[in-house]
Parts: structure tokens; C-alpha cells; sequence
């Protein structure tokens, strides 16, 4: 059976069609805006609380050893979305507040601390992830050898970058407990791939130092 469409109908479908598709269009980058500021205040506002707590840290003298090394009970262990430490890579001029968990909110906000891996501070493998496409943007540039930066309200910690990894999404092996302190940062890949990226680039750095947050200044 063939259906006949008239022209003025034609044109009703197509107008109607034009507004849909408009409203969408201001819809989604509406959403975008938001997505955007709320992430920008929230690393603002996540960034002040981490530089008090270090001044509080300071200020009290509860300074840690370097030569400590802890592992938390899970009891201890930080909630989804409190306030983790900040990752910062110097020659990509990268500086993130990491929160804890992986869900949707929480990397739409800041890079992830991935539950299961251990916290800064810890002996082991060190798990963060981020979006490719906000703020683990940097991660396409990194090179062999960079500098990483960790800060925690109690210590500071310095990684340098030993290998590049593209990875299947199901393999999980890169978050697997390590002998020695280790930091493997994940996000997707391609970087430029529109949609879901079918991949994982893995950074994977080795802790080369660690120094408790200085107790303040003896005048």
C-alpha cells in the first residue's frame, strides 16, 4: 500500500520536526553548561576544604613519618564522594581533586579514587579514573618519565610515569594489588572517539617519594 504525503502535511512534519530537533539541541547544551560549572565549583570549592585540612594538619603538628605505611580497615575506609587528595602532572599543567568512587556524579565532578585499590598512603596499587573527554583530557599528552604529584590532607606523594598501556575495558588485571607502591591512572580511549571509546588508556607510575605535610613554621 502506498502512502501519499501532501505538501502542506510535508511541511507541517518537517516544521515540527525542526522545533523537536531545536528544543533538543538547547536541551543538551544546556546540560553541557551545567555539567561544566557544577564540575568548575566543585573543584574550587574541593580544593579550598583539601588546602584547610592541610592547614589544620599543620597548624595541630599531626604530621606522619615518611616511613609509614598504612592499610585502613574497611571500616575506615572513605565514603563515595568525600574528599580523597588532588592529582596534579606539572608539565601538562594538570591539577584535579580526586573524590572517592567511580559513580556518575562523582567523575562528572572530579577524577575517581576506583574502590578495591589502595588509598595514598597505602602499600599497593593506587587506582584513579577519569573522563577523557573533561578532566583526564591532559592524560593523551602524558610521556614516560613525567612527574605525578598526589597530595592527601596528612602527605604528599611523587610517581613517575613508567608505562603506557592500551587495554580491553575488561581487563582488570591493571588494578591488580602490586608489590611495590604503584599509581595506574584509567580512562577511556580513543580520546577523540565519539560515544562510548571502546578502550582503556593506563598510565601506570612508581612512587618515588613520599613526605608527610610539613608542621608549621618555629619562629
Amino acid at each position: 500500500m502506498k502512502v501519499i504525503v501532501g505538501k502542506e502535511a510535508l511541511r507541517k512534519i518537517l516544521k515540527w520536526a525542526q522545533r523537536v530537533l531545536l528544543v533538543c539541541g538547547i536541551l543538551l547544551i544546556g546540560y553541557c553548561g551545567f555539567a561544566l560549572t557544577d564540575a568548575w565549583l566543585f573543584q574550587r570549592r574541593a580544593a579550598r576544604d583539601l588546602d584547610r585540612l592541610q592547614r589544620d594538619r599543620r597548624a595541630a603538628g599531626l604530621v606522619t613519618p615518611q616511613t609509614v605505611s598504612v592499610t585502613l580497615p574497611k571500616a575506615m575506609r572513605a565514603a563515595e564522594g568525600s574528599l580523597i587528595g588532588r592529582i596534579e602532572i606539572p608539565r601538562l599543567a594538570l591539577s584535579v581533586v580526586v573524590v572517592e568512587g567511580v559513580d556518575r556524579i562523582s567523575l562528572r565532578r572530579a577524577v575517581g579514587h576506583i574502590p578495591g585499590t589502595a588509598l595514598p598512603g597505602e602499600d599497593g596499587n593506587v587506582g584513579l579514573a577519569g573522563h577523557r573527554d573533561t578532566l583526564f583530557r591532559q592524560l593523551k599528552d602524558v610521556k614516560i618519565d613525567d612527574e605525578i604529584q598526589v597530595s592527601t590532607p596528612a602527605s604528599n606523594f611523587k610517581y613517575q610515569v613508567v608505562s603506557l598501556r592500551i587495554v580491553d575495558p575488561e581487563n582488570v588485571g591493571v588494578l591488580a594489588p602490586s608489590g611495590e607502591n604503584v599509581l595506574t591512572l584509567v580512562t577511556c580511549y580513543p580520546f577523540y572517539f565519539v560515544g562510548p571509546a571502546p578502550k582503556r588508556w593506563i598510565v601506570r607510575a612508581r612512587q618515588v617519594s613520599s613526605q608527610a605535610v610539613p608542621p608549621p613554621d618555629v619562629k
